[in-house]
């Protein structure tokens, strides 16, 4: 699985004008599944997302985590992070899990990541969502459970 994930003051996600989901300070988690990806990567995922120390203590360190804070945490699924750009100008996208299982395994890591504790608000997955977000930091962090 692949995430994007951005310490915000803010965020919230739309469809058709309608906010689906907002958050105050925390995290927007940009979330995508791969093919061959399973639940035990979504469970281990939500865990590593739950524990990463982004968050200022009270030296000005990135020394605590969303839990440490008490943030909430945005979920929105975007599969354009499997995009591959290494041919041509035009992103393929064939490494991203088939619908049913980018969706099953959005929903797990979602829950997963509300069983450590943390508030979680979530997009549609699928949907044309507008997304609103006031980045902290700025603070954004690619992680990949293949690597």
């Amino acid at each position: 699985m692949r995430a994007l994930i951005q310490r915000v003051s803010e965020a919230s996600v739309s469809v058709e004008g309608e906010v689906l989901g907002e958050i105050g300070a925390g995290l927007l988690v940009l979330i995508c599944a791969m093919q061959g990806d399973t639940e035990a990567q979504a469970e281990k995922l939500a865990a590593r997302i739950a524990k990463l120390r982004i968050f200022k203590d009270d030296d000005g360190r990135m020394n605590r985590s969303v839990l440490d804070v008490g943030g909430s945490a945005l979920i929105v699924s975007q599969f354009t992070l499997a995009a591959d750009t290494s041919r041509g100008n035009r992103p393929g996208f064939s490494a991203a899990a088939a619908p049913e299982d980018g969706n099953r395994l959005y929903e797990s890591f979602a829950g997963r990541v509300a069983a450590q504790g943390i508030p979680v608000a979530k997009g549609r997955f699928g949907a044309d969502m507008k997304v609103r977000l006031l980045n902290d930091g700025p603070v954004t962090i690619w992680i990949d459970t293949a690597e």
